[in-house]
This record gives C-alpha cells, structure tokens and sequence, in this order.
C-alpha cells in the first residue's frame, strides 16, 4: 500500500500502510541456519587451534570428538556462539506462535468436538514446550559449563526434555488434524519426517544419558566421545525437525502495518 501523498505525512483513514515486510519462509530458513552453521565454524576452528582444551575432561582420559559445550565454551568461539544465539532466540518465539496459529486454521470445522479439544491441547503443549526449548537454550548458552557447572547440567536436562515434549506434542496435533479433515494423507510427508527425527532423538537421548553415566562413573576411553557424537546428533535432528515447518509459509510475510486494525472490521483478514 502506498501512503497519501500528504507532505506532512498524514495518510488517509482508510489506508494501510506497510512500513517492513519480510518473507517468513525465509526468516525461518534463516534462523535454522544460524545455530547449524555456528556449530560447524566452532567444531572446525576448536578442533584445529584448541584441541587439547576441547578435549580435556575431569576423567583425563582419551577422546576424539569434543562436545558442544566444549566448543562453544572456548574463547573466541564462546562469543561467536553467544552472538548466534541472541540473533537466533528471537525469531523462534515469532515461529512458534505463527505455527500454532497457522495449524489452528486446518482443524476441521465439522470434527468432533473432542478431536477439535485435542487438537487445541496438542498445540498448546506443543507452543509452551517450543517456548521453554529456546528459553532454556538461551540459558544454556549463557551460562557456560565453567562458569556454573550444576546450573549449566539442569538447563541443558531442561532443554532436552522440553525439546522431546514439543517434537511429541507437535506431531500428535498434527495426526489429529488430519483425523479432523478426514484426510489421512494431509501433512503425510512431514509427519512421517517427524516420527523419524522424534525416534532418533529418543534413542539418541537413552544412548547420550548411558555414555554420560559410563564416563562420569566409570571414566572409560571415548565414552565422553560417545556421549558427543550422541549430542550432535540430537542438535541436527532438533534442527531439521524445526526445518519440516518451512513448508507452510510459501507466500507468508512478517509485516509491521499501520491500519489493519480497520481492514480486520470488514472481515479482509482473521486471527487465529
């Protein structure tokens, strides 16, 4: 919309006025990328320059593969890291209400008002869980294993099980949508992408908890590796579970307008 051509700048009361307007399929490829690309940058530059640091342990036994927290824990990489994350948090809490509010619009009107309750509870577990993962990421981010390693433990347990939760709650609303639709082939492709990623990130999460047990207990050569290559796996498997959402926002933009308010009245737009 283009504004009144009022040299004072007044704009006429019927008018809407886009004053920022940015792909949203783009901000949300984007902000999968950053943390990925981060990690990559921090693995490489640790592994070639700070080798022995990323890899030293209480247990002062052989490793290979340092953890996450090793690496972005190190300087210079901790601020690069620290710089990802702070530009990252901010438009996953945007997509995850987006999201919720994008499948609120698919529930079948005609569906049983149970499937519809449910479909409602799933996404709302779905949301808050969504919230508390990159909260507790933020968290983790921020306070590092070697500044407060008891806080740094809980928060990443913290995030691990939110994370789980949201994947789960994220995937059993959208089976009910497609129940409500009649239509068991709706959202087929990415439920099956999801049950995938949430099944590796299960046994990945069993497998990491055994490994850390066996290296904090039993302090045996390339546990902790074992434990890492685990953690990363579960990291590319969050992000690319986070990735099967693109899909829905093929034309959505993220718009700051002045004068929608009005056009909401003649019903030209609804919220969800």
């Amino acid at each position: 919309m283009k504004p009144a051509s009022d040299p004072k700048g007044d704009y006429s009361k019927s008018e809407v006025v886009v004053h920022f307007s940015l792909n949203f399929r783009h901000l949300c490829i984007v902000t999968a990328l950053i943390p990925f690309c981060t990690l990559v940058i921090c693995f490489i530059t640790a592994i070639i320059y700070q080798n022995e640091e990323v890899h030293e342990t209480h247990c002062q036994v052989y490793n290979i593969i340092p953890s996450i927290s090793a690496i972005t824990g190190v300087s210079p990489q901790r601020y690069l890291w620290r710089l990802s994350v702070a530009i990252h948090i901010g438009p996953r809490y945007i997509i995850a209400a987006t999201h919720r509010s994008y499948l609120r619009s698919f529930i079948g009107k005609d569906a049983d008002l149970d499937v519809q309750r449910a479909i409602c509870r799933w996404l709302e577990v779905a949301f808050w869980c969504n919230v508390l993962e990159v909260s507790a990421l933020a968290g983790v981010t921020y306070i590092s294993n070697m500044e407060n390693y008891f806080l740094h433990e809980k928060l990443f347990m913290f995030f691990m099980f939110c994370s789980l939760w949201h994947m789960l709650a994220s995937l059993k609303a959208l089976q009910n949508i497609a129940i409500s639709k009649k239509n068991s082939k709706m959202f087929g492709q990415e439920i099956f992408y999801k049950k995938i990623l949430l099944i590796i990130s299960i046994i990945s999460t069993v497998f990491m908890a055994a490994f850390f047990a066996e290296h904090r207990l039993l302090c045996r050569e390339l546990a902790f590796s074992r434990f890492a290559f685990c953690e990363y796996i579960i990291a590319t498997a969050n992000i690319m579970y986070h990735c099967t959402l693109i899909s829905h926002f093929p034309s959505e933009h993220l718009v700051i307008a002045r004068g929608l308010h009005k056009t909401k009245h003649e019903n030209a737009w609804k919220l969800y």
